[in-house]
């Protein structure tokens, strides 16, 4: 007997040669409005689902496929006999291949200006009712909701005449998925309209987090293990990732990324690919422990690494530039678990492909985003997530970029415009440091990193010390806080130890006494107005 296939697509992308594939194999076809219009057309046989079922579309096209004739012939089981003499009793022929695509409810919202009215309207009703079912039944039923899995149907079935029980369940997997999905756009958007605030806009205005929160994840791999042996772990992205963020990044050579790789990884790749000239960031345990900018990947390379050998050693490594051959070399002479770049030239990854134990470097290409170094914020996440026991912490991502017009100095002692520079360079790493966080910077390089300590006295002295142990000198550098000193003495020991200026948040209730002994020292002060906490 003859397959039954029912074809109703918003997206009709590919849906006229899978259409006339399938006419090519002896299958019948039924189909709704545009769909059955774009087939009829191209001369194929097709029957009209109110033809099939005996009943008009109705209400603008809200009811054509919740009928009986169509979820019968979706849900019936072949095996069953009380199934199949239930719907040859009342006329109901089966369906075996189900192709639908949803109204595009995610697409509609995310347009500028969309009212409240076009949103509810792009909510598909009769599509995700039809997927249910013909999911519900994969064992006789083939469910597909993307044109990307057209081909591999066609190939089962020009080779068997069917499609195998694997397959099967795979499509109706990807549709109970496409349709969590689907759904819980919509609840995120509607949970998020504030109905009063609304009145009299034509768009819905709404707030940045809504009353349910719909996390929606794709699993890239299955991972060795989490942060310790002991615990498991996968690495899975958004559903619609921001461009030019890790989960896109393409593995070139090297061992399978670890847990702590990819955690590592990714403050390295989101701190590099925010600077704007050629820039290297050196990673351990999350923290930069090197960061420098240069004429090109080598350079930068060479000044970052000067800022801390010790803690480079088995480190993550992103650059904002292609890794040439002279960077690939300089890069090789050290032990590294992760590279990261933009790209490489052939003579780059042939250095890291020369010998067995280099072949085990973990080698990545993520592509900037769009617009590279003159638009970077493109490829910024909008939030940030953190768990919580059995709870969440959500809120906007840190993506405040300083400009030098904001800087407010509070000093007698203005700085220079080279101190400016390495003031707002201090910044910028200093923001992915975590708390509490002092970083020594000078000449587009840091100097000296305190991270994570308990106090910021603390992390000042640690930076002082790394800086001693890596035998640079501290005269003339810039000092970046994350946030306010609470008390003087934070102040003076990086005065103590050379710095000439210092940016920091300011708003502490002592801020008059810090300013008072930075005069007093003779070294110049801005404040910023924002804080960088990094937890």
């Amino acid at each position: 007997m003859a397959l039954t296939a029912l074809l109703s697509v918003s997206d009709k992308t590919g849906i006229l040669e899978f259409a006339q594939a399938l006419h090519g194999l002896g299958v019948k076809l039924l189909s709704t409005g545009g769909t059955a219009k774009l087939l009829a057309d191209a001369g194929l046989p097709v029957t009209e689902v109110a033809d099939h079922t005996g009943f008009p579309e109705m209400l603008d096209g809200r009811v054509k496929t919740l009928h009986p004739k169509i979820h019968g012939g979706l849900l019936a089981r072949r095996d069953l006999p009380a199934h199949v003499a239930a719907i040859e009793q009342h006329g109901i022929a089966t369906i075996d291949l189900l192709v639908v695509n949803l109204y595009p409810f995610e697409a509609t919202v995310a347009k500028a200006g969309c009212t409240l009215e076009d949103a509810i309207e792009n909510i598909d009703i009769g599509g995700p009712a039809m997927v249910r079912s013909a999911a519900k039944n994969w064992k006789d039923v083939a469910v597909l909701t993307d044109a990307s899995q057209y081909a591999v149907a066609l190939a089962e079935l020009k080779a068997h005449g069917s499609i195998s029980a694997k397959t099967k369940f795979a499509f109706s997997v990807a549709a109970f998925n496409r349709i969590a999905d689907y759904d819980g756009a919509i609840s995120d958007f509607l949970s998020a309209v504030d109905f009063d605030a609304s009145a009299g806009q034509s768009a819905p205005v709404r707030s940045l987090f809504p009353a349910q929160s719909n996390g929606r994840f794709v699993k890239l791999q299955d991972l060795r293990y989490g942060e310790n042996p002991h615990q498991q772990a996968a690495f899975y992205r958004d559903l619609y990732p921001a461009p030019g963020s890790l989960v896109s990044a393409k593995q070139l050579q090297g061992k399978e990324l670890s847990y702590n790789n990819i955690a590592d990884a990714d403050a390295a790749w989101e701190c590099v690919k925010s600077f704007g000239l050629p820039a290297c960031v050196i990673v351990k345990h999350a923290n930069p422990c090197g960061v420098a900018v240069g004429k090109d990947a080598l350079e930068a390379y060479s000044k970052a690494f000067q800022t801390d050998p010790t803690s480079a050693f088995g480190g993550i490594i992103a650059f904002n530039r292609v890794v040439d051959l002279a960077a690939a070399e300089a890069v090789n002479k050290q032990f590294v678990e992760v590279l990261m770049a933009p790209g490489y030239t052939p003579e780059a990854l042939a250095v890291f492909q020369a010998t067995k134990a280099k072949q085990n470097v973990r080698v990545l290409q993520i592509d900037l985003p769009p617009g590279g170094d003159t638009d970077w914020a493109n490829g910024r996440n909008a939030m940030d997530v953190k768990r919580v026991g059995s709870g969440l912490l959500i809120q906007t991502a840190d993506n405040h970029e300083l400009q030098l017009a904001e800087l407010k100095v509070v000093t007698k002692k203005q700085p220079t415009q080279e101190e400016l520079q390495d003031l707002l360079f201090a910044w910028k790493v200093a923001k992915y440091v975590k708390s509490n966080a002092i970083v020594f910077c000078k000449h587009g390089m840091t100097m000296g990193v305190g991270a994570g300590q308990m106090s910021r006295l603390d992390s000042a002295r640690i930076a002082s010390i790394k800086a001693e142990h890596a035998k640079l000198s501290l005269a003339g550098t810039a000092v970046a806080s994350d946030a306010f000193f609470p008390f003087r003495d934070g102040l003076d020991v990086v005065i103590d130890h050379g710095a000439t200026c210092v940016i920091q948040p300011g708003g502490s209730m002592r801020d008059q006494e810090v300013i008072d002994a930075a005069d007093e020292r003779g070294v110049a002060m801005v404040f910023t107005g924002v804080r960088h906490f990094r937890h």
